[in-house]
């Protein structure tokens, strides 16, 4: 359960112009747009570099240190906005946040290990929130299914959270459930076609 630490300092630019237009032109010479607010700040509304932003949203949460006309700030990666054809990033919203500060978020709940023979494991519920402090949260949560036999349900209460992380998502939210798969009687109907078969007179055979 690894925890997510700062990034990467990312040199943002002011931005002076607005519209689709220029946000066009920004997208054109490989920048990202991106407004950053929280702590009562004014909104800054900003263009970062898009290549190395953009391997750094590989990641959940991605926590950015920015560093603005020679001045730095944290900021957590709030939303994405993508083309939903060409997946291209259009634009990012970002909260400032603090040290120590902590912060509500989701993430993915991973399964490891392999349940008990002849069973399926069913991830009724692939993300969770919680709260933890900015600059250490949480990547994942591992889930362990090893063995794990006919019946075995998971629920949120059951995770092992990483030190100083606090569950939001409801205790008795399934997680995980362990099950037999339903068998799928083919007989029936192979038999229901040969005896259609045979039914079909030798005329319409011969035809």
């Amino acid at each position: 359960m690894a925890e997510k630490k700062i990034d990467t300092t990312i040199i943002a630019e002011v931005r002076e112009s607005f519209g689709k237009g220029a946000a066009r032109k920004m997208r054109v010479l490989g920048k990202i747009p991106a407004v950053v607010y929280g702590h009562g700040t004014q909104p800054q509304h900003l263009a970062l570099p898009g290549h190395q932003v953009a391997l750094l949203l590989r990641k959940s949460n991605a926590v950015l240190e920015l560093s603005v006309d020679g001045t730095t700030q944290l900021a957590l990666v709030k939303d994405v906005q993508k083309d939903p054809v060409k997946q291209i990033i259009e634009h990012i919203d970002l909260i400032v946040i603090r040290k120590g500060e902590k912060v509500t978020v989701s993430i993915n709940v991973h399964v490891e290990g392999e349940s008990a023979p002849g069973t399926i494991v069913n991830l009724d519920t692939n993300q969770i929130e919680v709260e933890a402090e900015a600059t250490h949260i949480p990547e994942r949560v591992i889930v362990s299914v090893e063995g794990a036999e006919e019946g075995t349900q998971i629920f949120a209460k059951d995770l092992v959270l990483p030190t100083g992380s606090t569950l939001i998502t409801d205790p008795d939210v399934l997680v995980v459930n362990v099950v037999i798969p339903a068998e799928v009687d083919l007989g029936e109907s192979d038999e229901d076609e040969t005896d259609a078969e045979a039914e079909t007179p030798a005329e319409e055979t011969a035809e």
